[in-house]
């Protein structure tokens, strides 16, 4: 199944209320964090509580996911093994910075799919990018395991780990977001944004959502329930931008059909890079659910 992943809102696993807020707010995808959101000595009731939520709360149309602690350590299989009986929508691990990390939580998950009769790949695999070592491997990361599902950006973590130090504009890290986004996009997954952590400054928060949006991110990590209708407004094409990018594409198909190759439409130059915008447009309106998947293609 291809979920639409515009807004991922983080709620702390061991606390059933924030879950059970969480699971009724319509955001896309709800992770519930096992790692930085729960204390050390709370892992275990995180562990439950989850369980427990998963079986018991309706969470709507929101997409279920876990966010376990890193492999590098070894509370990673117990957060597995506590939580999947409970059927999660998907797995999401912190951290990674090897592609064996990758594939030693997907043979968890194999065996668990094998287990109770589920599809081969049926529980996604989100990876979280957030050291320098984890940019630079990027490329075994990405092609590690069909599971994997997108990647998305840890900003806080990166910068620690580079020695930086984080701004509003992002300069420290626009390598690394931009990397993240291209091995996601060369591997066919989706590329999820680094939290905004403001979270007051709603217009900052659009901003950034936008600016991402516009370089190719399909979705941004949330940690509060504020940011969910401000980011998810930001990945959903308009009306207009729907109607502006089906018109250019039939005005394409119509040049192609005369013969024609690049042509001048309302004022500009239109040739295939222009058209892929186009269809992007599309791509995102189809999977925010606001245009069926055959219309416009």
């Amino acid at each position: 199944m291809l979920y639409v992943r515009r807004a991922l809102l983080f709620m702390p696993g061991d606390d059933r209320h924030k879950i059970a807020k969480g699971a009724g707010l319509n955001v896309d995808s709800l992770i519930m964090d096992l790692e930085d959101g729960v204390a050390l000595n709370r892992k275990r009731e995180g562990r439950e509580t989850i369980a427990a939520a998963l079986r018991e709360l309706d969470f709507g149309r929101s997409e279920k996911l876990v966010r376990i602690n890193p492999a590098s350590t070894d509370l990673y299989t117990d957060d597995i093994r506590a939580t999947v009986d409970a059927l999660p929508d998907g797995y999401m691990l912190p951290k990674v910075e090897t592609a064996v990390e990758v594939t030693a939580v997907c043979a968890l998950l194999d065996e668990a799919e094998t287990r109770l009769g589920l599809a081969p790949n049926a529980l996604p695999l989100i990876a979280i990018i957030e050291t320098a070592l984890g940019i630079i491997n990027l490329r075994e990361i990405a092609s590690a395991h069909p599971r994997l599902a997108a990647l998305a950006f840890g900003a806080d973590d990166f910068s620690s780990s580079i020695g930086s130090t984080r701004t509003p504009e992002g300069s420290e890290s626009f390598y690394a977001r931009s990397a993240i986004l291209t091995y996601a996009r060369a591997f066919d997954l989706q590329a999820i944004d680094t939290p905004y952590t403001d979270l007051h400054n709603v217009e900052g928060l659009t901003a950034e959502t936008e600016m991402v949006m516009r370089l190719g991110f399909t979705g941004k990590l949330a940690i509060h329930p504020r940011q969910i209708e401000p980011i998810q407004a930001a990945f959903t094409p308009s009306a207009e931008q729907i109607a502006k990018a089906q018109r250019l594409i039939a005005a394409h198909d119509e040049h192609q059909a005369a013969g024609t190759g690049a042509f001048a439409y309302e004022g500009r130059m239109v040739d295939m890079p222009v058209v892929r915008a186009a269809e992007n447009v599309l791509d995102r309106a189809r999977l925010a659910g606001i245009l069926p998947e055959d219309e416009g293609q």
